[in-house]
């Protein structure tokens, strides 16, 4: 009974000191990384568990999964044998994998998508032993992790403490199909670089602004617009002085964004040197998707007079254009700007986009911002977080449930 007692203290004795070691190894952790980590790890674990049990549910249901999904089923069966894993590859996914493998010698017909996310999964995959689709899976799920980080810090410049920081990162993981941040799709790796753009801007180190820019407006078409809200930000830092002498200035201290033009011709050059076209991306998705540039007003007033599947997600649109409004402060019109563009572009595609509008609304960061500095009452702080942790649970179930054509 002594030795056992004895050895009960010894056990004891261990965790405690374990405890404290643990507790010693976060404090020597900067701020806010284990907030950020915590985050990360807690998003993770939560949507990994609801999949499963929502994957192991349907399983064995008549019908499921229905025609038109039952060859991306297969596809991911191919891609991993874990469902935790394979449920990450839907649609996109599978068209970023195949351009991530694809010889880089041979002929080249595939301009449909920018390359960035794809290309730089080629030596990642290297270095995972030729599994090119889980470096597309670790790609997105760092770029997730450092989105948290540069919200977390964009938001202390903007919204001016960390408990405003922590609210506005805690409702960019939580926005309707932030779950995509953890997907094989570009979602993650724009928003991080999106985020990066702004926090450096706001920190006034513009060079850092155009290095990655230049690889924002890389990752999706709608990138090089992003140097509009960042010009606006430039300006603002200088009190919007206008004249001769004021633009030398900007032209001096702003030269760099003009990398984010240069990001987006380069993927013209590629699609000049490959395909003979500079806008071969362009008739791309012309051909493939029936991708028309237009005017994106007519486009959401018909997806509200549409099918309900489509009303539902243009009245999303709307939501997004709603908070960003109202939420509207002069400091803040570049965010403004970036927000309403993230909505807009989108819809100037034609009504081809209805499909995967709810995924491209996922950058349209600053609705977080507007949300946080709405919440500062703990009261609407818990409701918030339960309205869109409820709301997002809901639309992963559907891209779980064979339903993904709601979403991407």
């Amino acid at each position: 009974m002594d030795r056992w007692r004895d050895g009960a203290a010894a056990l004891a004795a261990r965790a405690v000191a374990a405890g404290r070691g643990g507790a010693r190894l976060a404090r020597r952790v900067p701020a806010p990384w284990p907030y950020v980590i915590g985050l990360f790890l807690g998003a993770k674990l939560l949507l990994t568990v609801l999949g499963l049990l929502v994957l192991h549910a349907w399983d064995g249901v008549p019908g499921a999964p229905p025609p038109d999904e039952a060859l991306m089923w297969a596809q991911q069966r191919e891609i991993s044998g874990h469902r935790w894993i394979s449920f990450w590859f839907a649609w996109d996914s599978l068209l970023y994998l195949r351009l991530s493998e694809l010889p880089l010698s041979g002929p080249w017909r595939d301009f449909g998508f920018p390359l960035l996310y794809p290309f730089v999964a080629r030596p990642v995959g290297v270095l995972l032993g030729g599994d090119t689709a889980l470096a597309l899976l670790l790609i997105s799920n760092v770029a997730f992790l450092l989105a948290i980080w540069y919200g977390y810090r964009l938001a202390e410049l903007l919204l001016g403490d960390a408990h405003a920081a922590r609210r506005f990162t805690r409702y960019l993981v939580l926005l309707p199909t932030a779950f995509l941040f953890q997907a094989a799709l570009t979602e993650s790796l724009f928003v991080c670089l999106a985020l990066a753009a702004f926090y450096y801007a706001e920190r006034r180190r513009w060079l850092l602004v155009g290095v990655v820019g230049y690889f924002l407006a890389m990752s999706r078409s709608v990138g090089l617009l992003v140097v509009l809200p960042l010009a606006l930000v430039l300006l603002r830092q200088h009190d919007w002085r206008l004249g001769p002498r004021a633009l030398l200035g900007y032209l001096r201290i702003g030269w760099p964004l003009l990398l984010l033009p240069a990001g987006w011709f380069t993927f013209m050059a590629y699609c000049r040197w490959r395909g003979g076209d500079w806008f071969a991306y362009q008739h791309a998705q012309q051909t493939g998707w029936g991708i028309e540039v237009q005017n994106p007003l007519p486009v959401l007033l018909n997806g509200l007079a549409g099918e309900p599947r489509d009303a539902a997600r243009v009245w999303f649109a709307v939501a997004v254009l709603a908070v960003l409004v109202a939420g509207f402060r002069r400091r803040e019109l570049a965010y403004l700007v970036y927000g309403v563009l993230m909505v807009l572009v989108p819809l100037s595609m034609g009504p081809p986009v209805y499909k995967s509008l709810l995924r491209y609304l996922l950058a349209a960061f600053p609705v977080a911002l507007v949300l946080a500095r709405w919440a500062r009452h703990a009261s609407a702080d818990v409701w918030l977080t339960a309205t869109l942790a409820l709301v997002q649970g809901v639309l992963f179930v559907l891209w779980l449930s064979y339903w993904t054509h709601t979403i991407i």
